[in-house]
């Protein structure tokens, strides 16, 4: 099996998506599940017998705590931490800090689900899916991949669209198949690649 090793986690729940708010680039904390779930993906983690070299999360404390607790977990709290803005949540612009059924109410269910699930149309203000492809995926080519394939063991503690970017080329899904594809809080997805850099084997530790 390849020592090409990637794994993306999606941070665990925050005060927001328990309060059914739109957060993007806003700051909340995890909640006592989210902890909890944190916690549970370094078990799985260190249950199938990985490792790390480095670590990458986004400017965003959601994901940089539920990073600090998958390592403990693990035992490796000594890890470089790399963090950037690039692996930040999509930035839903006006839509921050509005619960969605508020949202839906202000600008009719339709154009708020067209907001949500269009892959190339974005709330005002803020990004689309394409945006934050177009964000995070220059990103991941310069300073993720190529550690990747230098054999080091990478984990990346980011968010649901972030990372959806870079399961669209990791997995080769269209547009549409992106919009379609769940990332639950905390399940590591734990990808092996191959030295051209596409997937060998995937593993999605989710419930």
């Amino acid at each position: 099996m390849s020592d090409r090793l990637l794994v993306l986690v999606r941070h665990g729940q925050s005060e927001w998506n328990l309060k059914n708010l739109f957060t993007g680039w806003r700051d909340p904390d995890l909640t006592p599940r989210g902890v909890d779930e944190a916690r549970k993906a370094g078990k799985r983690l260190k249950a199938e017998g990985l490792s790390f070299d480095v670590c990458f999360t986004s400017d965003l404390k959601r994901a940089q705590d539920t990073l600090d607790l998958i390592l403990e977990e693990m035992g490796e709290d000594n890890l470089p931490v790399i963090c950037d803005q690039a692996l930040n949540e999509r930035d839903y612009g006006d839509l921050s800090g509005l619960n969605k059924d508020d949202a839906r109410a202000k600008w009719g269910e339709e154009q708020v689900h067209i907001w949500r699930r269009s892959y190339d149309v974005p709330p005002p203000g803020g990004e689309s899916l394409k945006d934050t492809v177009a964000r995070a995926l220059p990103y991941y080519v310069k300073e993720i991949l190529p550690r990747v394939l230098r054999g080091e063991r990478v984990l990346v503690a980011a968010h649901g669209n972030s990372l959806r970017a870079l399961i669209m080329v990791l997995e080769k899904l269209t547009p549409d198949g992106i919009m379609k594809r769940e990332l639950n809080t905390g399940a590591p997805v734990i990808y092996r690649l191959n030295a051209d850099s596409t997937v060998e084997s995937v593993l999605d530790l989710a419930d």
